[in-house]
């Protein structure tokens, strides 16, 4: 796929985020966001309760991280080089959520509502200033990672079904983890929108760095 039309996208992604940003300060949303809140908590059953809270470890900043550290050292000594590179979008996009969370007022869904998430070392901020939740942390996680993944898979693999098979099972990745989200209730249902789309930004980021023009020679 050439690289104009990724770029293009970032750039509509990039405008819809910040308009979602400030339709969220706003208040937007707020009705909505609490209506699918509500429907989310009546619909929660105790016995699927760890089921949800292990479908939340797929985009724990634990394992995001150990998968695209992974990605990375696969890049370096497979000779793509300076494609290892591709981790500084992770690193990025986790820091444009940290200053997103200290700065934009838009507080986690009330503890009358929301159950106990998937244990993460990311929940220490909630003893913090940053009670904010906007955007998920976990859905960009999960979009930038899953996806860079099946992106190489992709390229790489010589085998239709299993390059089929990376795109699928990246697919059905971030899916589960938008319904355990909101399932869950610890994130509005404009956190999961903002995840996706900052998550997105990044994901197309990386491939077009992952597909950047080479040299003649190479």
């Amino acid at each position: 796929m050439p690289l104009t039309p990724r770029l293009i996208a970032i750039s509509v992604l990039g405008v819809a985020f910040i308009a979602l940003t400030i339709a969220i300060t706003a208040g937007v949303f707020a009705s909505i966001d609490m209506q699918v809140a509500v429907a989310m908590h009546d619909a929660w059953r105790p016995s699927l309760h760890v089921l949800f809270q292990l479908i939340a470890e797929l985009g724990s900043v634990e394992l995001t991280t150990i998968l695209m550290l992974g990605l990375s050292v696969y890049l370096w000594r497979s000779g793509f080089g300076s494609d290892a590179l591709v981790f500084v979008v992770f690193i990025a996009a986790g820091a444009f959520e940290i200053f997103y969370k200290f700065n934009l007022h838009h507080p986690r869904p009330p503890h009358s509502l929301a159950e106990a998430d998937g244990p993460s070392i990311s929940q220490v901020l909630s003893g913090s200033s940053a009670q904010n939740s906007f955007p998920s942390g976990h859905m960009l996680r999960t979009v930038i990672v899953y996806g860079l993944i099946a992106f190489v898979i992709h390229r790489l693999s010589p085998s239709r079904r299993v390059r089929n098979l990376a795109v699928i099972g990246a697919i059905a990745v971030i899916v589960l983890v938008a319904v355990d989200r909101l399932y869950l209730d610890v994130h509005w249902e404009s956190d999961v929108i903002g995840g996706l789309i900052l998550g997105s930004i990044g994901l197309l980021a990386g491939t077009v760095w992952l597909d950047r023009p080479r040299n003649a020679q190479n």
